[in-house]
């Protein structure tokens, strides 16, 4: 499975600029780096999968051509976080000159904000000593969590989710490639669940494409250990109906089936609450009880016993 996956995950990696979606601004920017094979070090911030590491491979690959491994360095910061490494591994690719007629290696740090402050800020002093010859690539989930002297080195790119039109557009082309069938339902289902997380929708479709050719949106939400959002409504109009019996019993019907934890499901009926017909003052009042509930599960609470509260709480707020 892993090889599988590796294979999955090298065919739909893309290799141009034109193959990173919904990101024109910024590729628009690094664009006019390569054209002059000059650029200051940069900093990607944003959510997960939506392009930060693609596009460093694609900014190496344009730059040194079928040279690009030899003046590439990748190193994921989560699993190197440490001093020694900037002290190693990065000082040692650093100061050494490029293959090719571009001036510079480029070193790519991935989730450098699990960098511990120690090794930040050896790296602030490497990035510093090494500018002629090393150009550095960080990208961060969290930017706030990296130390402002690095942050000013850098030029700062703030990355987006992924909007509906390019998560259809990425869905289509591999739909294509691979010979799978989807539905409109099942497409809905594949946003629903990526949230433009482009690397969640290739895992999920890749799952489910192991089991059929044809799948369906129920594969989808399963695969995702994710409840249908037409589950979720009938717990939430069965509460606001005052049937909590009824309500307690289909949503530990659902946790069960599909697996679900306590935050899980509470942010799934925080999303469906926004659906319901009530007076919006107590939609507000519900989302602020969302968020209490979900803190007491965080800080230890039984989530069994915190989604009873909620539901009770909303049968007796809007009736």
């Amino acid at each position: 499975m892993d090889e599988q996956h590796a294979l999955w995950t090298e065919k739909y990696r893309p290799k141009t600029f034109e193959d990173i979606k919904g990101q024109d601004e910024i590729i628009s920017k690094i664009k006019a780096f390569v054209q002059h094979k000059n650029m200051p070090h940069l900093l990607f911030a944003g959510p997960a999968g939506v392009g930060k590491s693609s596009l460093s491979l694609v900014i190496a690959r344009q730059l040194f051509g079928e040279n690009w491994r030899d003046n590439f360095l990748e190193l994921n910061a989560s699993d190197e976080r440490g001093i020694d490494t900037v002290r190693v591994k990065v000082k040692d690719f650093a100061r050494t000159k490029a293959i090719g007629n571009v001036p510079f290696k480029i070193i790519f740090l991935d989730e450098c904000d699990a960098l511990t402050k120690e090794a930040q800020q050896a790296l602030r002093r490497t990035m510093e000593m090494n500018a002629n010859t090393c150009r550095f690539v960080l990208a961060a989930n969290y930017s706030s969590k990296i130390i402002e002297p690095i942050q000013s080195r850098c030029a700062v790119f703030r990355f987006k989710p992924l909007n509906k039109e390019h998560v259809h557009e990425i869905i289509k082309q591999i739909a294509q490639k691979e010979n799978i069938q989807l539905t409109k339902e099942t497409e809905q289902a594949l946003i629903d669940t990526s949230e433009g997380d482009c690397r969640k929708l290739e895992n999920t479709l890749q799952s489910c494409a192991a089991t059929a050719t044809t799948i369906l949106p129920e594969t989808i939400y399963s695969m995702a250990s994710l409840a249908q959002p037409t589950e979720i409504k009938t717990i939430l109009q069965q509460a606001v109906s005052g049937k909590f019996t009824e309500a307690k019993n289909t949503l530990f019907d659902i946790m069960t089936k599909y697996g679900l934890s306590g935050t899980d499901i509470i942010k799934q009926l925080q999303k469906e609450l926004w659906q319901l017909d009530i007076q919006p003052r107590k939609k507000v009042a519900l989302i602020d009880k969302c968020g209490e509930i979900e803190f007491r599960m965080v800080e230890g609470s039984d989530p069994f016993i915190q989604l009873e509260a909620f539901i009770a709480h909303l049968a007796t707020e809007t009736i």
